[in-house]
């Protein structure tokens, strides 16, 4: 039993980091101190007006440990790897799985090439970026690639030069091949650096280079030439008019702000890099309700800054935050020069943080309209279900369908959905055991039977072990069961669940006579449901789905049992022989066609098999022609 009178008198006055745990040993929350001692010990204190997140947080606690640090700054790095790694309920935490694109130059290699990238290494490389954009990286390393000829092979240059024969892009004119030692490496590296000098934003030269070759090539009458450079030409343009200049010293600066409601924040960011805004990006903030907008910004540096791999010289901030001085010496330590933090008061520099706080606004207003119509198309859906039905909690349904032709391989599905949203996870399949010929009503029974004792089964295991019930799809028992049909479909279920001693709400979905849904039967009553609503269109989902579900399954099976009863006919072929001849020919076509040669090929096959195979689909034949006539 954890003594926390003895252990709040042993934590130390030193720097580190401390972890809040409840009885089930999950983290709730990760801090920094200053003085270990004073700052946990002010969590057990009295209410002195903490808030009642926190207050709600302190009272999960069941044990907390620490970790002491040399420093204040080693605090704070170990702070943000145990945020990232754990993702606390209690800290407000920075909502995002990003990774930022550059464009990786291979200066390492004799014959360099312009690659895409999602990290940047301590290599010999040169990287450009971050960028926000992976279409329009994509998009600049195309260019650069065709306008100076450069390869894109992943060949080792020069130990594999003339191994192979050289790539399309050589015969349309889009590569030297330094594949074939047709371009030398000095010039080759020529090309590479006028590259280099398109991505550090000498646009002015290439696009001089570019109009005098499509005036060349327009006087030689080569119009397709000139065509191919005009296009070039306007391509290195439009990227040079999308570089907007918002600062003439040309640095390299983030500007951050945000906006926040009473749930969530939204953080807009502006890249600036040489002095060009080069896109913008906005973050998602949770756990906010009892922290300023200071306090969020402050959360969201630090761990926004953790990850990225480049931190540019200055941060252009919305609010003056806490521990402003330790995080400029961490992230100086980071970048290995000195980094600024700074909150412009006046003038073209705090017009640009406006602007990125305007631009948070909007987005988080977008988004919670959004989230608005959402929610009426799903949980809005079923609370109109769950009204229509007169119940008052559903939050998970579950559907079933039966498909088979003529009774062939009887399947069932079971799908589900929970806060009118399928869960793809909790989907099952049925192939029916005791039901031969096609009888939907008692394969509907097998399928529900076996559903529901499953569920039981597994719940009284794991109320043995005194596990947690939420384990497995079928511990989860739905507040709604929808059948696919009326009174016949659902009298089946509720005989079903009166045996099993269940009592889950039942309603069918009635379809009229062109198979359109038309209402809900429910205690021997059909419902009306206006066609146009939202709960109706949840139904309609729903059907297809659990339809959908049983065919796809149904015609897989079928598929593999049309195969197996064509090889399973022919004699000496057995599971591996049936086995080895689909992997190696994919398809009973290829088999049938295939030569005695090439079936003896096979190791599992010797001559006679190979023959014996080859004469079966010879007699088939036969046989098809002997019908036709």
């Amino acid at each position: 039993m954890f003594n926390f009178e003895e252990e709040l008198k042993k934590l130390p006055k030193e720097p580190g980091v401390y972890l809040m745990r409840d009885d089930k040993d999950v983290i709730l929350y990760v801090g920094k101190a200053v003085n270990l001692h004073n700052r946990v010990r002010s969590y057990f204190r009295d209410n002195i007006g903490r808030g009642p997140m926190i207050d709600k947080m302190v009272s999960l606690i069941a044990r907390f440990e620490y970790i002491v640090t040399d420093s204040e700054l080693e605090a704070l790095v170990l702070e943000n790897n145990l945020i990232k790694e754990n993702s606390p309920k209690y800290n407000t935490l920075l909502k995002d799985d990003k990774t930022y694109p550059y464009i990786k130059v291979t200066l390492g290699e004799e014959y360099p090439r312009i690659l895409f990238s999602r990290t940047m290494k301590k290599d010999r490389s040169k990287y450009y970026g971050p960028y926000t954009s992976a279409a329009a990286v994509k998009d600049t390393i195309e260019l650069l690639n065709k306008l100076y000829s450069l390869r894109t092979c992943s060949r080792n240059l020069p130990r594999d030069m003339g191994l192979e024969r050289p790539c399309l892009n050589y015969h349309i004119r889009q590569c030297k091949a330094p594949c074939q030692g047709y371009v030398t490496k000095e010039a080759y590296r020529q090309q590479v650096d006028q590259a280099l000098e398109f991505l550090n934003g000498n646009y002015h030269t290439i696009l001089k280079e570019l109009e005098g070759k499509m005036k060349a090539a327009a006087e030689q009458l080569d119009f397709e030439g000139a065509a191919g450079f005009r296009d070039l030409y306007n391509s290195v343009k439009s990227v040079a008019q999308k570089q907007k200049i918002t600062d003439s010293a040309g640095e390299d600066k983030d500007v951050i702000a945000l906006y926040q409601d009473e749930r969530d924040a939204v953080v807009q960011v502006f890249f600036v890099r040489d002095g060009k805004l080069i896109g913008r990006e906005h973050y998602y903030m949770t756990h906010v309700s009892e922290n300023d907008g200071a306090g969020i910004l402050e959360n969201f540096v630090k761990q926004f800054y953790a990850g990225t791999p480049f931190i540019p010289r200055e941060l252009m901030l919305q609010y003056e935050i806490g521990d402003i001085e330790l995080i400029e010496e961490w992230l100086s330590e980071r970048k290995g020069a000195r980094v600024h933090l700074k909150v412009p008061k006046i003038g073209s520099k705090e017009k640009l943080v406006e602007l990125a706080a305007q631009n948070a606004r909007h987005i988080l207003e977008q988004d919670r309209e959004r989230l608005k119509r959402e929610e009426g198309r799903t949980i809005g859906a079923v609370k109109e279900i769950a009204a229509l039905l007169g119940l008052d909690h559903v939050e998970r349904m579950e559907a079933f369908d039966i498909s088979n032709i003529n009774g062939f391989e009887n399947v069932g599905s079971m799908i589900v959905f929970e806060k009118g949203r399928p869960k793809p996870s909790d989907y099952r399949k049925f192939r029916i055991r005791t039901v031969s010929g096609p009888d939907d009503y008692a394969c509907m029974r097998e399928v529900l039977t076996r559903r529901f004792r499953h569920g039981q089964e597994e719940m009284r295991l794991l109320e043995e072990k005194n596990l947690d019930r939420d384990l497995g799809s079928f511990t989860k028992f739905p507040d709604l069961l929808m059948m696919d049909g009326g009174r016949g479909q659902v009298n089946i279920a509720l005989s079903v669940l009166e045996e099993l001693n269940l009592h889950i709400p039942v309603c069918g979905m009635v379809k009229d006579d062109n198979h359109r849904t038309r209402g809900l039967y429910f205690h021997n009553v059909e419902l009306p449901i206006d066609t146009h609503s939202e709960g109706f269109k949840l139904i309609t989902r729903i059907q297809d789905e659990a339809h959908r579900f049983a065919i796809e399954y149904h015609r897989s099976l079928r598929g593999k049992a049309q195969v197996k009863s064509v090889l399973d006919e022919i004699p000496g072929v057995g599971p591996a022989r049936r086995k080895a001849l689909m992997r190696h020919f994919k398809s009973i076509e290829e088999i049938r066609n295939a030569s005695v040669e090439e079936l003896e090929a096979l190791p599992e096959l010797n001559r006679p098999a190979a023959q014996g195979i080859y004469a079966f689909f010879r007699e088939k034949e036969r046989e098809k022609e002997e019908q036709k006539k």
